[in-house]
């Protein structure tokens, strides 16, 4: 005789609201931003930037997101009521994994932008992109207790943990790992991958754009030379 065993769900983008309400439609897709950052972002950083930073941004919530799994394992606090219209009641909702997520985000984010590391802001345009990350934390932090995966005080809990580990690990890496990034682009694995670390250049957009618009430039003087030897030839 065959045993059943009761169905679980795959809960990456499982994200449920009332039919019919559009605020909790609209939640719904703000509760993805973590998967949109992780899938979207960082994949894509990887393929076209390989910048060391953005790779130990990328660790960093990794660890942070084992360490949440871990203490979810042992305090088992459960969700609110709801998780049995939401079908969540048999995982553990304290701390609240999205709010840690979005709020280690918005602070490593933060602090890369406020030092400068990267060059990609400029002090005119670094304010304003900074808006941007913080209202989705926020956002992320309510749109969790609105649908009804956690309560006040677990989404609490994930964003204080997420800013304690966002800022702790900032200070690991720009602190104490940073003196390794040139050993680690001279590594067999920065020069497969290509890693680099631009940390040392004030406004790398346009450092790469001028030297792109330059060889660029070069090419192009080496096709006209050569056009012209050709026919200086013939």
């Amino acid at each position: 005789m065959t045993t059943h065993h009761p169905l679980k769900a795959v809960t990456l983008t499982h994200v449920r609201y009332q039919r019919g309400d559009r605020l909790g439609h609209f939640l719904a897709w703000v509760s993805l931003v973590p998967v949109f950052i992780s899938l979207g972002g960082f994949v894509s950083h990887f393929i076209f930037r390989r910048e060391l930073q953005g790779m130990f941004f990328a660790l960093g919530l990794i660890v942070s997101q084992f360490i949440n799994e871990l203490i979810k394992k042992s305090v088992q606090q459960a969700r609110p009521e709801t998780c049995a219209l939401l079908e969540m009641c048999d995982s553990h909702g304290w701390p609240s994994s999205h709010s840690q997520y979005m709020f280690f985000f918005a602070v490593y984010f933060t602090l890369l932008t406020c030092k400068g590391i990267g060059g990609i802001w400029n002090v005119r345009t670094k304010w304003a992109a900074l808006f941007l990350p913080w209202s989705l934390a926020v956002l992320t932090m309510y749109s969790r207790v609105y649908l009804g995966y956690h309560t006040v005080a677990q989404v609490f809990a994930g964003a204080a943990l997420g800013i304690f580990l966002g800022g702790v690990w900032f200070w690991l890496v720009n602190s104490k790992l940073f003196c390794y990034f040139p050993l680690i682009e001279e590594s067999a694995f920065g020069r497969y991958f290509y890693a680099k670390d631009t940390s040392h250049i004030s406004d790398v957009l346009k450092f790469e754009y001028d030297n792109a618009r330059a060889a660029r430039k070069g090419q192009y003087l080496h096709h006209c030379v050569s056009r012209f030897c050709f026919y200086a030839y013939k």
